[in-house]
């Protein structure tokens, strides 16, 4: 097949090639990641652990298809946020921010990486103090945690997205927790980080998505956050939005000199992905980004919040649905957890037995593995059946 008859079709998960790029960007997403929490310490300022994540994806991508005739789009897909406690999501400052950590926070990490616009996002709670989180932040987690295990095991060909929606309400509130309104999980595709196949967390009349049905060969970003408050996040400060993305279907003549700058700025560095405004001239970024989303040119990614004393987790990952079964390609291992609740309910015991993978067809044998190794068939199975409290069997 020719490139031009490639860039007819659109390029899915039976392309070896495409799942080698998610892997790609999934192994320096995760890596980020890990490099990040290493560094959520009582006195970090969040601005810098921010910068510290996007400037590591973007050197490790860097380093990559260098030598390719073509050029390829690489680097980061989302930028790095921490949002502490009760703020739920998109907490991504500016350089001039003094916020800093402290003991005992709460820390949600959330980041995205790319390669040729195939696009591998992840976000990981993490509680700064030494040993077992216990209380309602091991509730909320716990919660956060079982619930994005349930989803695994249902975004799978054959099931509806309604039916995850139904399930995570019903592990949160085992938890004694909600689920956070109005986040969502996505289908992605190449380029697009926010497709047309869309996870509710919540079912309401004020939100409502096309019911669909996952298929093999698709990908989703799968986005879980729990509350031990509402679960009804609201928005403070217009002015704390530092995160935008293009609307690429949006056109309009922008009156401000300011605006136009920034436009130019954003359509020639950030055309499609999500970017944070510490990466634009700030003087003409807080005049021109005003006027950009007025006329619907930008779309923001608000920082939200739920009530003082309430605590937020979340976990997001990245599954691909292979012919042999769903592959979660980011993830990061939770501290020991302590909850005050435990799983009683049949059902949620049921999700978590399912495994991920699909029985192979055939007697054929497993090469075997190395003393201490897994062998392949083990190693991306990484999603083996769960205990009712959310730890793997092998825990």
């Amino acid at each position: 097949m020719s490139d031009d008859e490639r860039e007819e079709k659109e390029l899915d998960l039976s392309y070896p090639e495409v799942v080698t790029k998610y892997k790609s960007a999934a192994d320096i997403v995760n890596r980020a990641l890990q490099v990040v929490v290493a560094e959520c310490k009582p006195k970090a300022k969040i601005v810098d652990l921010c910068e510290k994540g996007d400037s590591f994806i973007r050197e490790q991508t860097g380093n990559m298809y260098k030598n390719v005739k073509k050029k390829i789009e690489r680097g980061v897909a989302f930028p790095t946020c921490l949002s502490v406690n009760n703020v739920v999501c998109h907490f991504s400052p500016l350089a001039s921010d003094d916020s800093v950590l402290e003991e005992g926070d709460l820390v949600k990490i959330d980041m995205g990486c790319h390669i040729d616009g195939f696009i591998a996002v992840v976000a990981h709670t993490h509680v700064i103090q030494e040993g077992p989180v216990t209380g309602r932040q091991a509730d909320v987690l716990a919660a956060t945690n079982t619930a994005a295990e349930v989803a695994l095991r249902l975004v799978r060909p054959g099931k509806k997205n309604k039916d995850v929606t139904e399930a995570i309400q019903k592990v949160a509130a085992a938890y004694d927790c909600k689920i956070v309104e109005g986040v969502l999980s996505h289908q992605m595709k190449q380029f697009v980080i926010d497709g047309n196949k869309v996870v509710l967390s919540v079912s309401n009349p004020d939100m409502r998505v096309d019911d669909a049905e996952f298929e093999e060969n698709e990908v989703y970003s799968v986005d879980i956050a729990a509350s031990t408050g509402e679960g009804k996040p609201r928005m403070l400060d217009e002015k704390q939005t530092t995160i935008y993305k293009r609307a690429v279907d949006k056109n309009y003549h922008l009156k401000m000199k300011a605006s136009r700058f920034i436009l130019s700025e954003i359509n020639q560095k950030f055309p499609i992905m999500p970017f944070t405004a510490r990466a634009l001239e700030e003087k003409r970024a807080r005049l021109g980004l005003v006027e950009c989303v007025n006329h619907d040119l930008l779309q923001p990614y608000p920082v939200l919040y739920e009530k003082p004393g309430d605590y937020v987790a979340q976990i997001k990952f990245t599954v691909l649905l292979m012919p042999n079964g769903s592959d979660r390609i980011t993830s990061y291992p939770l501290q020991e957890l302590q909850p005050t609740k435990s799983i009683d309910d049949p059902e949620i015991k049921a999700w978590l037995a399912l495994g991920t993978k699909t029985k192979k067809k055939g007697g054929g044998k497993k090469k075997k593995a190395k003393k201490g190794e897994k062998s392949g068939a083990e190693e991306s199975a990484d999603a083996e059946p769960m205990d009712a409290n959310g730890a793997t069997a092998e825990n």
